[in-house]
């Protein structure tokens, strides 16, 4: 609405950048005020997402099955001047942000929009979709507590975030958490194993564990899903929770089981605080536009909302402190981190 309101002429690029190749134009839309009208409260992108559309390595599918990867950055400009579009939001986390600031370098001009529910963006305080999923998890492990009290077990809950442990530290200590596993800290199965113990030698039968996708034993790498490749450029995380349920019970003898949240966190309705911190973003990177302030990066540095270089803002990814007050409050409360 902010660009509508300078008389601008919005269009949305479906599918990431792979809707700037559709044929005749099907892949952009028109996003007048019929088209955004009642979506503040929508959760995800009515424009869709990819994980596999990096113009600069493109893939495409040979005949024999395989997969090659092409440059297609100079389409992407091209694509942009057919169109006649004159600027650029691009609005993603650190890997959408990196391609952004890659264009940008190559003369597109592009304003950035730092949406992750990681919050593992740089320069900026939040991103907008982690205050929401910190409170689908939160609930989840409130929900978790009674079952896990009248059952005497061992709950495992595994939590998005890849390499940063935000959603987990967040979550967990916000649900009274035993056990918060993040990858910023290798965990040893000791530790976590003399937490449970030492809950059951004080009359407490059960305990929470909330663990990081990423987070990984000591020593050891992190468990994936999928492989990087064919346009994936990282792989998919996933299977801690279900690792270290077998390995717990084992070592306690307790009843343990896991639970994965996986996309629940990523959908539903949005919280307050992340619609109107996607509005706040929206409409500065208009004011980012209409001065021409491009190869930039809104971002909140509280109170402001203010246009950072995208260079420093993928310079590396924003990880959890471990000498922050969050961390500090876990272990005042009593939470092992693994270590």
């Amino acid at each position: 609405m902010a660009a509508l309101s300078r008389g601008w002429e919005v269009v949305g690029i479906k599918k990431g950048y792979g809707g700037l190749f559709a044929p005749d134009g099907s892949g952009l839309i028109d996003m007048d005020r019929d088209a955004v009208r009642g979506i503040t409260h929508t959760g995800g992108t009515i424009l869709g997402t990819s994980n596999r559309g990096n113009p600069f390595s493109w893939p495409v599918e040979n005949d024999d099955g395989s997969w090659t990867e092409l440059d297609r950055s100079a389409d992407v400009t091209s694509a942009f001047d057919t169109a006649g579009i004159d600027a650029l939001i691009a609005i993603g986390g650190d890997g959408s942000l990196s391609i952004a600031h890659e264009l940008s370098m190559r003369g597109l001009p592009v304003v950035g929009v730092p949406k992750t529910i990681d919050n593992d963006v740089g320069s900026t305080f939040f991103t907008f979709g982690f205050v929401t999923a910190c409170y689908i998890a939160t609930d989840a492990i409130d929900r978790l507590h009674s079952t896990a009290e009248s059952h005497d077990r061992v709950m495992i809950i595994e939590v998005m975030g890849r390499d940063a442990g935000w959603i987990a530290m967040h979550s967990g200590v916000a649900g009274s958490a035993d056990v918060i596993l993040i990858p910023e800290i290798p965990f040893g199965l000791d530790s976590v194993v003399e937490k449970i113990c030492d809950r059951e030698r004080h009359g407490r039968h059960f305990s929470i564990v909330v663990v990081a996708e990423g987070a990984a034993p000591a020593g050891e790498g992190q468990r994936t899903l999928e492989d990087a490749g064919a346009g994936r450029e990282e792989a998919r995380l996933g299977g801690v929770a279900e690792w270290l349920a077998d390995r717990l019970e084992a070592e306690t003898g307790k009843e343990c089981r896991h639970l994965v949240l996986g996309h629940l966190q990523r959908g539903g309705v949005p919280a307050a605080y992340d619609r109107l911190l996607a509005l706040r973003f929206g409409a500065a990177a208009v004011r980012s536009i209409e001065m021409r302030a491009f190869g930039t990066m809104v971002a909140l540095q509280p109170p402001r909302v203010v246009a950072v270089p995208l260079a420093e803002a993928i310079r590396q990814r924003k990880l959890v402190p471990l000498d922050g007050d969050l961390v500090q409050t876990a272990r005042d409360r009593g939470i092992s981190l693994g270590d």
